[in-house]
């Protein structure tokens, strides 16, 4: 599994320096509820904005 999930969305509050994702959790999904076969076919869930 991976240890370090990068991320360039910097006004995440998930984000951190050096483009790290500090989120204890992913949570990806496909569009639509269909199965998924680019990565254009999926969202983040795990995306918080930062206050």
């Amino acid at each position: 599994m991976a240890q370090t999930v990068l991320c360039e969305v910097n006004n995440c509050s998930y984000w951190a320096s050096g483009n790290k994702c500090n989120a204890e959790t992913i949570y990806v999904v496909s569009h639509h509820g269909r199965e998924a076969s680019t990565t254009e076919e999926t969202d983040c869930k795990t995306f918080k904005p930062e206050a």
